[in-house]
């Protein structure tokens, strides 16, 4: 009889218990979060600082003083950058203005027994608009730049004669460097450039001078990157 009992009060239990078992929380898998990565896209200005050291060949009726101008140079840029897709691959266009403080000159004279003439070559500014091609791991990047350089070149003379003159030189540069994201929207730089002005005439001091340019420069940059959605 007691066993009868027990049978049927644990037949009466089971869909209590099946019910309490259905009610018992089943812990779900935590939800994985993306953490978006670091993309150069965007656009961008900033400030630079670095150093000229350039080559004039001048050359004039019965002379060709040339001379080494070197200098400070001080500037700011700007530019937009695109990183494709799922690519380290980064494509850019920037300009920049910079203040020039490369100088030289070279003491000459036409022929024996002349006296001394002073022909100095100077850069107040100068300038570039560039395309830039990059590749990117994660926060640096290595990248190349060319494009079309300019600057206000004088060519002065002093002593025997005297007179100035100056030119808006125009040519082609071509460079590169390495690039780092210190933050999400403060960025740095190192890169070198090198620059062909070109041939440009002068009239100084009623003597025609042709000027042929080159220019090295190593810069040194700070930026901010501004936020973007692409």
């Amino acid at each position: 009889m007691f066993r009868r009992l027990w049978l049927v009060s644990a037949v009466a239990l089971l869909p209590t218990g099946a019910a309490l078992a259905a009610d018992i929380p089943v812990a779900e898998p935590a939800a994985t979060v993306a953490v978006p990565s670091f993309t150069w896209s965007g656009a961008y200005v900033g400030a630079q600082l670095g150093y000229d050291w350039m080559d004039a060949d001048n050359r004039a009726r019965g002379f060709s003083p040339g001379s080494k101008p070197d200098g400070l140079a001080v500037g700011g840029f700007a530019g937009l950058n695109y990183q494709l897709d799922g690519s380290p691959l980064v494509l850019g266009v920037e300009a920049d203005l910079n203040y020039s403080h490369a100088r030289g000159g070279a003491t000459t004279r036409a022929f024996t027994g002349a006296p001394d003439t002073k022909i100095r070559n100077a850069f107040d500014w100068t300038g570039a608009v560039r395309g830039r091609v990059g590749y990117a791991f994660d926060r640096f990047m290595v990248y190349g730049a060319a494009g079309v350089a300019f600057a206000d070149h004088e060519v002065k003379a002093k002593g025997a004669v005297g007179g100035s003159d100056d030119n808006i030189a125009v040519g082609w540069t071509i460079g590169g460097g390495v690039e780092t994201a210190l933050t999400d929207n403060i960025t740095a730089r190192v890169e070198y450039r090198y620059s062909d002005f070109g041939t440009d005439s002068f009239s100084v001091a009623n003597t025609r001078v042709k000027s042929d340019v080159t220019d090295n420069r190593v810069m040194l940059g700070l930026g901010y990157k501004f936020s973007t959605g692409w």
